[in-house]
């Protein structure tokens, strides 16, 4: 199993937009093979660092959700929200494997 991290800088006064982009793709990385563990907003602390975790067999399993991903509708609906609206400044990608 191979695990994604994606640690996001939002804009702290877009939160609202970036939890509304958050629940977009919940559903789509399920639906496309993974297992969305969910994501983890601001709440005391920092208030624009959020956190992402979702998991896949394998990262060639991965890898085919990204190929799925460029060609769905909806997932790239979600990432022209993003855009449009600027909740993300900036996000950084790294894969781990758990240990149960």
């Amino acid at each position: 199993m191979i695990t994604c991290y994606l640690r996001y800088v939002i804009d702290p006064y877009k939160a609202k937009e970036f939890e509304h982009y958050a629940r977009l793709w919940i559903p789509l990385v399920n639906r496309l093979g993974g297992t969305h563990h969910g994501y983890f907003l601001p709440h005391e602390g920092a208030n624009n660092i959020a956190l992402a975790l979702f998991s896949f067999p394998s990262l060639a399993d991965y890898e085919r959700y990204r190929q799925k991903m460029a060609d769905d509708a909806e997932c790239q609906s979600a990432f022209a929200y993003a855009e449009e609206t600027r909740c993300i400044l900036s996000y950084e990608r790294s894969f781990m494997r758990p240990i149960f």
